[in-house]
């Protein structure tokens, strides 16, 4: 939660900058949102590759529970493309990839904005810091209703880390393994994803 808020407030501040021309430049105009992607996907592979417990934890998953980030992945991108249609102004591929953030509102708004332009990536970066919030709320009403595996298929591509700790405390610390190979998958798929439906 707290990182969210510091996302928000950083975003504000932009806001506030770009409106009022604090900088002596046009940000929209150089290419450092595309460093900025470069440096982001280079220490998610730091992290990823220094993680010494992550082919144990591959190991001790169950082969069922191996197409759950699939499931997380079909499940979002059919509700996004039903939603898409009640949307006005906006196309499907538009939509898809801002559903294709799952979570991952750093990374997935920079490629949007990229991309589609700032609208759509702060679109991007709204929805998808709502997802995680909704996840760190409703965590414990969503493993009541819809059972264990739901608050991580809701976490998306935060599972590994900002939702990690409400996951094992409603759903069982049994599920950690899980949530942290779910949100290892999520986080691969996004800029892949992303980029494949800004590309449409």
């Amino acid at each position: 939660m707290k990182g969210s808020i510091i996302i928000i407030g950083f975003f504000i501040l932009g806001t506030i900058f770009g409106y009022y021309h604090v900088l002596p430049f046009d940000l929209a105009q150089t290419k450092l949102s595309f460093y900025t992607l470069l440096v982001l996907i280079l220490t998610v592979g730091i992290a990823i590759g220094s993680d010494k417990n992550i082919k144990k934890t591959f190991k001790a998953l169950n082969p069922r529970v191996l197409l759950l980030p699939l499931c997380t992945i079909i499940g979002t991108l059919a509700g996004v493309a039903f939603i898409s249609l009640l949307i006005p102004g906006r196309s499907v591929s538009d939509c898809m990839a801002v559903g294709s953030g799952f979570a991952y509102y750093s990374l997935s708004s920079i490629i949007i904005t990229d991309f589609k332009g700032p609208e759509l990536g702060t679109i991007a970066l709204m929805a998808n810091i709502m997802r995680e919030i909704f996840t760190l709320l409703c965590a414990p009403l969503l493993a009541k209703w819809f059972g264990s595996f739901a608050p991580i298929s809701s976490g998306g591509a935060t599972t590994m880390d900002t939702t990690l700790p409400i996951i094992t405390s409603v759903s069982g610390k049994e599920y950690a393994v899980v949530s942290i190979y779910h949100g290892f998958l999520m986080d691969f798929s996004v800029p892949f994803l992303v980029t494949l439906f800004c590309s449409i």
